[in-house]
């Protein structure tokens, strides 16, 4: 208590503040807000800002300049000829490598966790039956025959609109999406090229289809038509699901892989289905508004009976992994089995229990995944890393080069 005034301690806001308020008054706290009450009236209350590092983050925090000559328009020739750059979190200390280098830095008890999806041949080209060209983005299966979409021009494409995909398929649709997609349900075109709504397409005849007339979705920022689809994909790519490759597992060969076993080194997997939503850009000021979209992610037993046994460092490659990792911890170093959807959002402040060793990419300005690591490495050290990586020319985003945080 100093002079005439009382300093009361505010606990129930996010971090510790006071009030101060002057003797005699009587305060009382609801749900982090307080009134004063009693009479005679007096002045407001002052409350101090608390020192704390609990603090709303604004999005310009990750905000940072991306020459449009650093994004890489198509991957390298061979895939472990990346750069890598090594960041050490204790020491700030920033070293520079190739990819194929990365096995040296592993340990004899590390675990190396994957992302194992494989990206769908999700993007479809075709006409309304009026003959305007529209293009359709699968997202997600919602039951056989009938697939969540984005379609473009979305505004042109109602309720109701028939599309031709070619000779062999079309599809009608039949609903919005709270987040601005369609509902497409597939059916076979007559043989005059008009629709018949009556004649449902066979739903395997439909997978048969897409899988041999899609086109395996790029990037919007990637101009560059890709000759080989296969460089979009991990080696090691099982699990069909996805709209957008988990791009830090792009770096790995099976030389490699063999490479990191020999070290002792195990190896698991999981699987997270990456949505298009990867690439919306957050447009909240304050990072703590924006919602974050639900993905699909699966970890076998196996993967979480390795985990949980593990001796050494958990190293996860992608911010896919981390996020389903993360999504199934129930304690340090701990996972459960499961199948489930998440939507996770990690910020700083987050504590991570599963990941002490991140692999990813360099990403987009203003993105959920430059958020991501963030919180990992911390703000500032990755700002100095970003900026490294620029000032000596590193490769950007999917076909770009790659960072390991340690």
């Amino acid at each position: 208590m100093t002079g005439n005034y009382a300093v009361f301690p505010l606990t129930s806001l996010p971090s510790a503040g006071r009030i101060i308020a002057k003797r005699g008054s009587h305060i009382a706290l609801n749900s982090g807000t307080f009134t004063l009450v009693g009479t005679p009236p007096i002045q407001t209350p002052v409350i101090e800002k608390p020192v704390s590092s609990w603090s709303p983050m604004l999005l310009s925090e990750f905000d940072y300049d991306l020459p449009e000559e650093l994004i890489a328009q198509e991957p390298l020739p061979e895939r472990d000829m990346s750069r890598l750059m090594v960041v050490d979190r204790s020491s700030q200390k920033i070293e520079h490598h190739i990819f194929r280098e990365f096995p040296q830095f592993l340990r004899e008890d590390d675990v190396l966790v994957l992302n194992d999806t494989r990206v769908m041949p999700a993007r479809l080209l075709g006409l309304k039956e009026t003959g305007g060209r529209v293009e359709a983005l699968l997202l997600e299966r919602r039951e056989p025959g009938v697939w969540e979409a984005m379609v473009k021009p979305g505004r042109r494409v109602p309720v109701g609109t028939k599309l031709l995909f070619g000779s062999e398929l079309s599809a009608e649709v039949v609903d919005r999406t709270e987040s601005g997609g369609r509902i497409l349900r597939f059916f076979s075109p007559t043989m005059d090229g008009k629709t018949d709504r009556t004649d449902w397409a066979d739903p395997g005849s439909v997978d048969e289809i897409i899988a041999r007339i899609g086109q395996v979705p790029l990037p919007p920022y990637i101009r560059k038509a890709l000759q080989d689809p296969e460089r979009y994909q991990t080696v090691y790519a099982t699990s069909e699901g996805s709209t957008a490759a988990p791009t830090a597992g792009l770096h790995f060969t099976p030389r490699l892989l063999e490479a990191i076993r020999a070290r002792g080194v195990r190896i698991v997997f999981v699987t997270l289905h990456v949505g298009i939503a990867t690439f919306r850009p957050v447009r909240a000021a304050n990072i703590e508004q924006h919602q974050m979209h639900t993905e699909r992610y699966q970890i076998p037993d196996e993967t979480a009976e390795v985990i949980n046994s593990a001796t050494g460092r958990i190293v996860c490659v992608g911010t896919t992994t981390a996020r389903a990792l993360e999504s199934a911890a129930v304690e340090k170093h701990r996972v459960r089995a499961t199948v489930d959807e998440t939507n996770l959002y990690i910020r700083p402040g987050y504590e991570f229990r599963i990941v002490d060793v991140l692999v990813t990419n360099f990403h987009m300005p203003r993105s959920t995944l430059l958020i991501m690591v963030s919180a990992f490495a911390g703000v500032e050290l990755i700002k100095k890393a970003y900026e490294e990586a620029i000032r000596r020319r590193y490769r950007f985003l999917s076909f770009g080069d790659a960072m390991m945080l340690c």
